[in-house]
C-alpha cells in the first residue's frame, strides 16, 4: 500500500508542477500510472483522494471508465448494424466460445468499419479544456483478458489529444518498461518508451 501511496504522491507532484511534468511528448500526454491488480480497490480510494487534492488545486478532473467506452463502442455498433452489437456477441459465445467472442469485440474496437476505440476515447477528450484539466482513464481491466490492447490506444491516441490523461493500468513490470497486463502469465511484457510510467 506504500508503494501505491508513494507513486499517487509522485503523480500528484508532477501534475501540480508548473509546467506538469508527465509526458515526455506535448502531443502524447499519457502517462501510465501501473498498479498491482489485487490492489484494484486501494486503487480507487487513491483515486478519489487524488481527486479532491487536485480539484482544491484548482484542476479540473474527469474520470472515464474504459468499462464505460467498451458499453458504447458496443451500442454504436448496434447503431451502425442491427445485427451487430452485444446481443450479436452474447449469440456468438454461446454458439462457438469465449475466444471468438472476444475475437469479435476486439474487432468492433479496433476496425474503421466499427467503433475503433482510439476514436472514441478521442471524441470524448474533445469537449475537455487542455489547459487544466486532468483525465482519469480507469476500469481498464475491463479490456481484458485479450480484448483490446493499452499498446495500441496510446500508439493511435498520438496526436489526437492534448488532455491530460492518466492510463491506470493494472499489471506487473518487468524492467523499467515491460509491462503485463493484469500480469497474465501467458501474455508478453510490452514496452513503449513514448510514456512515462509511474509505478
Amino acid at each position: 500500500m506504500s508503494s501505491l501511496r508513494d507513486n499517487i504522491n509522485l503523480l500528484e507532484s508532477d501534475l501540480r508542477a508548473d509546467p506538469p511534468r508527465i509526458s515526455v511528448y506535448h502531443d502524447l500526454p499519457f502517462p501510465i500510472f501501473r498498479y498491482d491488480p489485487c490492489a484494484e480497490w486501494d486503487l480507487r480510494r487513491e483515486i478519489r483522494l487524488l481527486e479532491t487534492r487536485l480539484l482544491g488545486a484548482g484542476k479540473e478532473i474527469h474520470i472515464i471508465p474504459m468499462s464505460s467506452l467498451l458499453w458504447a463502442a458496443l451500442d454504436k455498433v448496434h447503431e451502425k448494424d442491427d445485427d451487430e452489437g452485444l446481443e450479436a456477441v452474447i449469440e456468438l459465445e454461446k454458439q462457438r466460445g469465449f475466444v471468438e467472442a472476444q475475437q469479435q469485440v476486439s474487432t468492433y474496437l479496433s476496425s474503421k468499419v466499427w467503433v475503433p476505440l482510439w476514436d472514441l476515447l478521442a471524441e470524448r477528450l474533445a469537449s475537455i479544456d487542455p489547459e487544466n484539466s486532468v483525465v482519469f482513464l480507469t476500469r481498464v481491466a475491463a479490456m481484458s483478458p485479450g480484448i483490446f490492447h493499452m499498446s495500441m490506444l496510446l500508439d493511435k491516441m498520438h496526436g489526437k489529444t492534448k488532455v491530460r490523461t492518466i492510463l491506470f493500468y493494472p499489471g506487473s513490470i518487468e524492467g523499467t518498461t515491460g509491462l503485463r497486463f493484469m500480469d497474465l502469465k501467458d501474455r508478453d511484457a510490452l514496452g513503449n518508451y513514448r510514456v512515462k510510467i509511474y509505478g
